[in-house]
């Protein structure tokens, strides 16, 4: 096979595919509506089982669920039968994925599932399927083309399936006004939670490795606070410790090409007397933000008293120096 042929396969993949998501805006029906509020007004846990490509699926739509504010988790239709519907309590919405809706495994668990009136929102692309006809409430996917050559392995179908997974749960996270603090509680591990949870506090470099310098010293004195500290910056501080100014290695490179006798100059008359600061509440990724925003390398932080507590240089930004972070 040539790479000519490999790239044509592969592009009518993915042709099918995106497809197969925009005939999912026919799913987003009155079915759907009802499904989202009953979800959102339910006590109990979304309970998401199939078998299958679609019980994989499941397990992504139930940690998607789970980790937007909707309590839920994954059920394999199998084990279903053979104990694990002790897991369902009264209360729990079930919802349950097959594309066919004819799957032996999931069926089976139905007539239980409405004898302990548990709701049942079903997903199927036939309405007329038996999983149609036990459900509480059908979804009903679009039919779709499978990606795969012999029109067999789940594939076009399972990502519309997963799309409409996807939209359920957003839609829920705006009803329940689930926010950047809520998202963070169920985040603490990972590069989300970094980004959602580490404040400036968390990432400065403060103490000993603080570069602090009063008014009244020479650039020299500075530079070995600087040289002694590793920053690239000294902070200029005030007799009370609030700021008076900052001073950096681009300002020392620039200064020196004007003036030969710099080293002996006092610190004030070079400094930058308003410099970018940064408040020690402020989130990290926040202030990769302001870093990237105006170009800078280094800033004094700030507390909450207006006193010098620290610095924060890019490289402690690194890893929040980004449009969007996966875990």
């Amino acid at each position: 096979m040539t790479a000519t042929e490999i790239k044509h396969i592969a592009a009518d993949v993915i042709r099918l595919e995106s497809q197969s998501l925009a005939a999912c805006f026919s799913t987003v029906d009155d079915a759907f509506v009802k499904a989202v509020e009953t979800i959102a007004a339910g006590k109990g846990r979304v309970i998401v089982t199939g078998i299958g490509k679609s019980g994989i699926i499941g397990k992504k739509i139930a940690a998607t669920l789970a980790s937007t504010g909707t309590p839920s988790m994954f059920l394999h239709a199998t084990e279903a039968l053979h104990g694990d519907l002790g897991m369902v309590t009264p209360g729990d919405i079930v919802l349950a994925l097959s594309y066919s809706g004819q799957s032996d495994e999931l069926n089976g668990i139905l007539p239980m599932l409405r004898r302990r009136n548990n709701v049942i929102i079903g997903m199927s692309s036939h309405r007329q399927s038996k999983l149609a006809q036990m459900s509480t409430i059908h979804i009903t996917l679009p039919h779709v083309q499978e990606a795969c050559p012999l029109h067999l392995a789940p594939t076009s179908s399972t990502t519309a399936m997963l799309g409409v997974g996807d939209a359920l749960a957003v839609c829920l996270m705006r009803i329940k006004r689930f926010a950047e603090k809520d998202y963070a509680l169920f985040h603490p591990g990972g590069m989300l939670g970094k980004m959602l949870t580490c404040s400036v506090a968390d990432i400065m470099q403060s103490g000993d490795h603080n570069p602090i310098v009063p008014l009244n010293v020479t650039v020299k004195d500075a530079l070995l606070v600087m040289t002694k500290t590793r920053a690239g910056a000294a902070i200029i501080v005030n007799d009370d410790s609030t700021l008076a100014g900052f001073f950096t290695d681009g300002d020392l490179r620039r200064c020196l090409q004007k003036d030969d006798g710099l080293l002996q100059r006092n610190i004030a008359e070079v400094m930058t007397r308003q410099p970018a600061t940064l408040p020690v509440s402020m989130k990290a990724v926040d202030a990769a933000k302001i870093f990237c925003q105006k170009k800078i390398d280094n800033a004094p932080v700030i507390d909450d008293a207006g006193k010098v507590a620290g610095i924060v240089d890019e490289g402690d930004l690194l890893p929040f120096v980004v449009t969007g972070a996966t875990e």
